[in-house]
């Protein structure tokens, strides 16, 4: 009975290593085409980090008072909570928009509950809280849940239009 259940537990084994396998040689035959439209579906927001943050968007503890943008694009940055409702619901249109943009304005996120500095820096009391930089200027902060075509028409009028005129 021992030696049927082990050539049961063997054989299980192999089976799922072949799929895996399977799975894997699947992957490797993908065209350029597939490839290309795999990676257009995965841009997202970049998670930011303290030091990220610092060395992307604001160096705060070099100039602590005066705004100077790190970054060579205009940017968005999402300041949310997993637990929050309304952040759930502005993530998909960040992660459109950030297809949308690609090229134009980077896209970032920042869980409140992991990065309390940042935060704090910000005086982020509700979210979600979305932060619009232009490349030159000082950025506009929007606390709460906008409809779509305000996320849309404040990225176009303030930060790809001020692109444009540079």
């Amino acid at each position: 009975m021992k030696k049927i259940s082990f050539i049961i537990a063997l054989s299980a084994a192999f089976l799922f290593l072949g799929c895996t396998n399977m799975k894997g040689n699947q992957k490797q035959g993908q065209s350029e085409a597939n490839k290309t439209e795999t990676a257009t579906t995965d841009i997202k927001p970049e998670q930011l980090t303290y030091n990220d943050f610092l060395t992307k968007v604001w160096n705060f503890e070099k100039n602590p008072r005066e705004w100077v943008y790190e970054g060579d694009e205009p940017c968005v940055i999402d300041f949310y909570a997993d637990w929050c409702g309304p952040c759930k619901r502005v993530a998909p249109i960040m992660d459109e928009m950030a297809k949308t943009y690609n090229g134009k304005v980077r896209f970032y996120k920042v869980n409140v509950d992991q990065q309390q500095k940042l935060a704090a820096v910000f005086r982020i009391q509700s979210i979600p809280a979305v932060l619009f930089i232009p490349e030159k200027g000082k950025p506009m902060m929007q606390v709460g849940l906008l409809p779509h075509d305000t996320y849309i028409n404040i990225i176009n009028e303030h930060l790809i239009k001020q692109q444009a005129t540079k």
